[in-house]
Parts: C-alpha cells; structure tokens; sequence
C-alpha cells in the first residue's frame, strides 16, 4: 500500500456537485492497492497515521499526531499512487488492484482506521469521479509505502 498524507488546515471530497466529506483541522490520505497488499499492510499503516507526530505543539514543533490535536481524516481511494512511469509518457497501472480486491481492502483500510483512532474516518467513493479540495497546513505532505517501512 502506498498513501500519500497530508496535514490540512480544511478538506473536502465532492461528487457530481454533492459534498460526500468535509472536515477542518486533520489528514487528507490518498491510498492505492496493491495486490499483494495484506492486512498487516492495514495495520501497520494504521498505526503509523494514528501517531506520526506532524502537528505542531505550543512551541510550533512537530511534535503531536492527529489524535492529540482531535483532528479529522479523510480517506480517498487513488489507484494512480501505482503508476508506472519507467516506459513510454503513458503512465501504467498494472500494479494497481483491480476492484474487486481494492473495493474490499479500501474499506478494511478505513475500519481498521476508525478502530484505531476510536473516531469516525469519512471517505470519497471508490472508483468515483471526486473533486478533492484541500488547504495544505505547512505545507506538509508524506508519503509511505507499507512495503518500505521507511
């Protein structure tokens, strides 16, 4: 699994003119599947989010994670974290999980979130057509991919 995070001050996902997610102060996660993606990638990554210290404290360190700051988190699914750039100008994305493995693992993903952080995870729609609109607070944006562990 890859994510991209990024630690917002606002964010929203919207489909065909509906608001499906809005939140203030928190992570917007984008997420792609791959196949060979575990749920020891789901709670390893989990865990990860729930503690990385990238929020600041009283003296403007980073120094406090998103749980410590009661903030929210949006999870939008993107299979284009896996594209393959190597040949050619036309990305490819055979490393991508089909849908019905990613659908199941997308939603594991945000279950497992919850759980671990005890707070409500909103979502885009998976395989949707989404407007995502953030302020990046920082800016600070990671990236991570489980099959690293950097």
């Amino acid at each position: 699994m890859r994510i991209v995070i990024q630690r917002v001050s606002e964010a929203s996902v919207t489909i065909e003119g509906q608001k499906k997610a809005n939140i203030g102060l928190g992570l917007l996660i984008l997420l792609g599947i791959e196949n060979e993606d575990t749920q020891d990638d789901i709670n390893w990554l989990c865990g990860k989010i729930s503690k990385l210290r990238i929020f600041d404290d009283a003296e403007g360190v980073m120094n406090k994670s998103v749980m410590d700051v009661d903030g929210d988190i949006i999870v939008v699914s993107q299979f284009t974290l896996h594209a393959g750039t190597k040949k050619g100008n036309r990305p490819s994305y055979i490393k991508a999980a089909r849908p019905e493995f990613a659908i199941p693992m997308y939603e594991n993903f945000v279950k497992t979130l919850e759980a671990t952080t005890g707070k409500p995870i909103q979502t885009g729609e998976f395989g949707a057509d989404m407007k995502v609109r953030l302020l990046n607070d920082g800016p600070v944006t990671i990236l991570i991919d489980s099959k690293n562990k950097e």
